[in-house]
């Protein structure tokens, strides 16, 4: 009886360990690029880091190069790109539990524009019709991945029961 009671006990103490590591993992990837845009693990989705889409593309045959914006306006671009990529998985700002946001100084001024960066957050966080806010860590960087990039933004999000 006790060693039943006890292989009993210890089948319930392992049961929600056993279910924790059957969680599945679902890669959003591609073959052009090195990393995947987003990764699921269960119920939790990982956007990999965002940079802004040009606000003026490059034109080959003027010779121009492509003109990506202030920090107001990648961050416009940014939430954006953040807000399609979420709507493809089935999510939405509203879902996002977690932001990281990575602020290069503009070569420009050489200065941090984090109004830029909160003039456009505001927008999709903290609204009458969109009141969830992110728990966010924002943190200065000497450069980012593209020459031309002012800030990168990177979500969690977790879709609701």
């Amino acid at each position: 009886m006790r060693l039943r009671d006890g292989l009993m006990m210890a089948a319930m103490l392992l049961a929600p360990v056993a279910m924790q590591s059957q969680v599945t993992v679902k890669h959003i990837q591609s073959d052009k690029s090195p990393i995947a845009t987003g990764v699921w693990a269960g119920d939790t989705f990982y956007l990999s880091g965002q940079l802004a889409s040009p606000v003026v593309p490059a034109d080959a045959a003027k010779g121009t190069a492509a003109d990506y914006g202030d920090t107001k306006a990648q961050a416009s671009s940014v939430f954006a790109k953040i807000q399609a990529a979420l709507k493809d998985q089935g999510l939405d700002m509203k879902d996002v539990v977690k932001m990281t946001v990575f602020l290069g100084p503009d070569p420009k001024t050489g200065k941090l524009d984090f109004a830029g960066m909160q003039s456009e957050y505001v927008k999709y966080f903290g609204t009458a019709t969109q009141p969830n806010k992110p728990a966010r860590s924002a943190f200065q960087v000497a450069a980012l991945a593209a020459p031309w990039a002012l800030l990168e933004i990177e979500v969690i999000a977790v879709k609701g029961k």
